[in-house]
């Protein structure tokens, strides 16, 4: 094929949870199938500075919280913001967006808009309509998704045509695997994984309840210590830990002995890329050589969820016509109820839909086509480092529910924590949040309701460092016994003088009376509350992103119009301008 280097495409994502990761994954397939090379990188591995000499890019971006880019895009999507950016930069530069999010929340795929938008403002040109992924489509994702990639590479082949002798591969026809694996028993694999720039080693110091035994949740205080390293390394009130979590050695066990890998669990593989351009794959310091045992634990999820892609794959790997069949009715439109009632309803496991899929035997080599990342997942610090040095706390939740499905339901990175006891080691690493404490120690306002309490946590140790004394708490749980995190440090607090305390207790009041939330709090004291946004007080929210963030901010605005005497409209400018001028801040997750 003449001047291959015109058919090569950069494919960005920015992902929270590995949704677009995985889409990322797929389109690169399909732009292989017209003899593209692809780069499959997140943002955040991507150096910015290179954006201006890529003449074709494709970026895949998530929603989080409301309306936010993930963490991984904000490094560069502050770049792009800059004033000084000529408006001609990227004139070379040809580029198409697929956005991910809910219709559920008002600022629906806001990233993938935004961004749209700011590349175009600086020269580059969309070649493709933006695709908008909509989680509440019966499909998911892929009701937009499908159709978006067959306009994207119909876009492709207009662009950049294929020689005459050269044809589309079939989508029928299984994907190349992206790597070859080869036994090498000349290396002794290391029995656990490198540790990576920007990881620290930390001790456990303590995993305790902080949930009523009885109670129907298990909530965890967690105290990790480190060593002198991290007192260089500064991090603030409202930052995030990310934590590696390994699989269980007993799961890996069983695991490797159903898919009939087991005889072969220690033997080191020599993994070589075969894809000509890079595309990402497990870690960004993955080992050329490892067994399977260590790529189970450390590198590969089998207890995910499994995504479409993953039964794409399966129907090529099965003995079985029966088998086969019901992958192709799971992977139609038709079958699209189906598949969600069998998988994604009950959150079946990759581990489960190979068990019972039992005719399906996959190649060594596609294993890391076939299993998602065993990715890290964040959690809010609720500590200040100013307050406890070399430490980091967490509070979490340990995810454990029941579905239709026999065996219960459960958090891969939160079981992993929860099995954690003194002395054990984990890998922690750390991320910029977007909580910034006032500069002058004004009032501050914290809205944290369960686990949301963890960054107000780090916020009020911090301001009580700073000697800072006007901080006001609003928590919500169900019940004042079961399941108030931290009561006695609040209390504590409250009788020095040094914080205001408000808690709603849900399930407290008698069968049948309205239920109190932190919103209803925020309205009662809603006098209170104009005084200290009057005079000047900042306002984080943490928790759910579901209704709590608007709720509160209902509340606010409720606030300003009865007690700041503004109209409707004045009060909800009033509260985005807190919201521009950094405020009013909410660090919430879905």
């Amino acid at each position: 094929m003449s001047e291959p280097e015109q058919r090569s495409v950069l494919i960005l994502y920015a992902t929270e949870t590995g949704t677009s990761q995985d889409v990322a994954e797929r389109l690169a397939r399909q732009c292989r199938r017209i003899h593209f090379t692809c780069r499959v990188l997140s943002t955040d591995k991507y150096s910015l500075s290179d954006l201006i000499s890529e003449t074709l890019v494709l970026f895949v971006i998530s929603t989080t919280g409301s309306g936010a880019e993930p963490r991984s895009m904000t490094s560069m999507w502050k770049t792009l913001l800059r004033s000084d950016l000529p408006a001609d930069l990227f004139d070379d530069l040809s580029f198409a967006v697929f956005g991910l999010g809910d219709t559920a929340y008002e600022k629906f795929c806001w990233p993938a808009k935004k961004l749209s938008r700011r590349l175009a403002s600086l020269g580059a040109t969309e070649i493709c309509e933006r695709g908008e992924g909509d989680d509440q489509d019966p499909l998911g994702v892929d009701g937009a998704l499908e159709s978006w990639m067959e306009k994207i590479m119909q876009a492709l082949l207009f662009a950049y045509p294929l020689p005459p002798d050269v044809e589309v591969i079939p989508a029928a026809a299984i994907p190349s695997p992206r790597v070859s694996m080869v036994e090498d028993p000349s290396f002794t694999t290391p029995s656990s994984s490198a540790a990576e720039p920007g990881f620290y080693s930390a001790t456990v110091k303590c995993n305790n309840r902080i949930t009523a035994e009885d109670w129907y949740q298990d909530v965890r205080h967690f105290e990790f210590a480190f060593d002198d390293e991290i007192r260089h390394t500064r991090f603030s009130p409202g930052d995030v830990a990310v934590i590696r979590p390994l699989a269980l050695s007993s799961d890996v066990e069983s695991f490797l002995d159903s898919v009939g890998w087991l005889d072969v669990a220690d033997v080191p593989f020599r993994i070589e890329h075969t894809m000509s351009g890079p595309t990402s794959l497990f870690r960004s310091i993955s080992p050329d050589t490892v067994a399977p045992r260590v790529l189970f634990t450390h590198y590969l999820d089998f207890n995910a969820v499994p995504r479409r892609s993953f039964f794409e794959y399966l129907r090529h790997f099965t003995s079985d016509e029966l088998e086969r069949e019901k992958l192709e009715e799971f992977l139609s439109r038709e079958g699209a109820d189906d598949l969600y009632d069998y998988c994604y309803r009950v959150r079946r496991t990759i581990r489960e839909v190979l068990a019972e899929f039992r005719h399906v035997k996959i190649p060594m080599e596609y294993i890391f086509d076939v299993f998602p990342p065993l990715r890290p997942r964040q959690f809010s610090i609720a500590s200040s480092a100013k307050h406890f040095p070399s430490q980091i706390h967490l509070c979490v939740a340990i995810v454990k529910y029941r579905t239709k499905l026999k065996v219960p339901r459960r958090g891969v990175c939160t079981t992993f924590l929860a099995s954690l006891k003194p002395g054990d080691t984990v890998e922690i690493g750390l991320q910029a949040g977007l909580i910034k404490l006032p500069a002058d120690n004004a009032p501050v306002i914290c809205i944290g309701p369960g686990t949301g309490i963890a960054p107000m946590r780090a916020v009020i140790q911090e301001r009580l460092h700073m000697g800072a004394t006007d901080n006001t708490l609003y928590f919500g749980c169900r019940s004042a016994i079961k399941d108030q995190h931290y009561a006695s440090e609040w209390r504590s607090c409250a009788s020095a003088g040094d914080l205001a305390y408000r808690a709603a207790f849900s399930r407290d009041g008698p069968e049948g009376t309205k239920r109190i939330y932190v919103q209803d709090l925020l309205q009662e004291d809603a006098e209170r509350i104009w005084t200290l946004l009057n005079a000047g007080a900042s306002v984080f929210i943490s928790g759910s992103s579901n209704k709590m963030p608007a709720a509160v901010k209902s509340a606010l605005r409720f606030a300003a119009e009865t007690h700041g005497k503004l109209e409707e409209a004045a009060a909800a400018e009033f509260i985005t301008i807190m919201e521009g001028r950094g405020r009013l801040i909410e660090e919430c997750w879905s």
